[in-house]
């Protein structure tokens, strides 16, 4: 499996936050996205899902382990070959109404507008490099769409990628699943 695409979507899963409306529900949120318009990163993405659906017991509980440690649960396979993953929120993160800080890639997420029903982002990450620009659309305070391109470089060729998502609230209690970070 080629290194580079898998780290820029991982890097790219990774720096995807859970978004913020004006107001948002507290409590354990499933986080559906696809990665797009991009042969290469489709690929990657496919294989990925292959390995993790092949990871032994030991290997899944370590993978569940390192992303709890991150408050997201493992990864499924969603719809449409996308992947989804549940994050919870608590009343003080949905209080602060703003995005959780993603220390993974070394990125960072500036909001460039914000009304009650959309937020627009761009963001920058260091490993490996890349940027892009997003916005989220909100239904309320229990769902989000999301639309994102990503711009990054592979085997020293521009690579763009776009993002589809969204997230939607389960319920008021994360079970096992801890809070973000």
């Amino acid at each position: 499996m080629p290194r580079r695409p898998t780290a820029l979507l991982l890097s790219a899963l990774l720096c995807i936050p859970l978004a913020h409306a004006q107001t948002t529900k507290p409590g354990l949120w499933e986080i559906s996205q696809k990665m797009g318009g991009n042969p290469e990163m489709d690929k990657a993405m496919a294989q990925m899902q292959q390995q993790m659906a092949g990871l032994s017991p030991a290997e899944k509980k370590m993978m569940q382990d390192m992303l709890a440690k991150q408050g997201m649960s493992m990864p499924a396979a969603g719809a449409g070959g996308g992947m989804a993953m549940k994050v919870c929120i608590t009343p003080e993160m949905a209080a602060k109404q703003d995005m959780p800080v993603q220390t993974e890639g070394e990125c960072t997420t500036t909001v460039t507008s914000r009304s009650a029903n959309a937020l627009k982002m761009n963001f920058v990450c260091k490993n490996p490099p890349s940027s892009g620009e997003g916005t989220y659309t909100f239904s309320g305070d229990t769902a989000y769409t999301m639309t994102m391109l990503m711009k990054g470089t592979h085997q020293g060729k521009p690579v763009n990628t776009t993002l589809d998502g969204q997230g939607k609230w389960l319920s008021a209690s994360c079970g096992a699943v801890k809070p973000l970070k």
